[in-house]
């Protein structure tokens, strides 16, 4: 069956997801955090796209968008296969790091705008990794509280006020709002966090995660037997932070 084409946007603005391939981890510490945005912020130059908010998780990110010359998926090439060239030097592997096909949604109202930013910032709430939106470190929230870099703030606060300073209180006190915000939701509910996951590897000596996708075959499935013994680890979970098929962790 044929590819359904994506949705084109009639303003040109897009909230999509880019995600590990099997969902696996695609940011093993803050140093390729850091080289992901300052990656957005070279191709914003030479892309020419407006940037107006991005969220790094583990496993997956999210960014709030505007294409201008080029496409949407041209501009995202760009920036994945970058990235992955860069990540698969350090970590001494290769082949792809994300799926293939990133996911997206049009955003058309400033009303939907503003709801997309604010499930972006609050996505490390949802996922259980911070109790307060100001505490997470790799979101596009501290561009608009502070001094931006790659972010284009004034679009989004222009949509509060004119007056930059009451803008700015609107801004966050909107951001911290409880909200029931799904837009492209997919996580799944777990009882053990992501983190928590990638801890215990590192107590069974597992500091990468491409550090175990390399091991022999019985050192493999022995450090997979004892994750799946851990209290709270769910297939699906180690499938995502391995990258390690589920039907192999489902045998193993």
């Amino acid at each position: 069956m044929p590819r359904q084409a994506r949705e084109r946007s009639r303003s040109g603005i897009y909230h999509l997801i880019l995600r590990g391939i099997n969902k696996q981890t695609i940011f093993e510490n803050d140093e390729d955090r850091q080289k992901f945005i300052e990656t957005l912020g070279y191709y914003k130059m030479v892309s020419n796209y407006m940037l107006y908010g991005y969220c790094l998780m583990d496993n997956h990110i999210h960014l709030l968008i505007r294409e201008n010359e080029e496409s949407i998926s041209q501009v995202i090439k760009r920036i994945s296969s970058s990235y992955v060239y860069w990540y698969n030097q350090k970590y001494e592997r290769c082949g792809h790091l994300f799926q293939e096909r990133f996911k997206s949604e049009v955003i058309e109202t400033d009303a939907y705008f503003l709801m997309a930013l604010r499930y972006i910032h609050q996505n490390p709430i949802k996922a259980g990794i911070v109790k307060d939106i100001r505490k997470y470190l790799w979101s596009s929230y501290h561009e608009y509280t502070g001094t931006p870099s790659i972010i284009n703030i004034d679009f989004a606060l222009d949509m509060f006020s004119e007056d930059r300073k009451k803008a700015a209180a609107l801004f966050k006190d909107h951001a911290k709002e409880k909200n029931s915000d799904t837009c492209l939701d997919y996580e799944e509910r777990l009882h053990v966090s992501d983190k928590e996951v990638v801890e215990y590897l590192k107590e069974l000596g597992i500091v990468t995660i491409s550090e175990l996708q390399r091991l022999k075959r019985e050192q493999r499935d022995d450090v997979i037997r004892k994750m799946k013994e851990h209290k709270g680890v769910t297939l699906r979970q180690l499938e995502r932070v391995t990258g390690i098929s589920k039907s192999v962790i489902d045998r193993t």
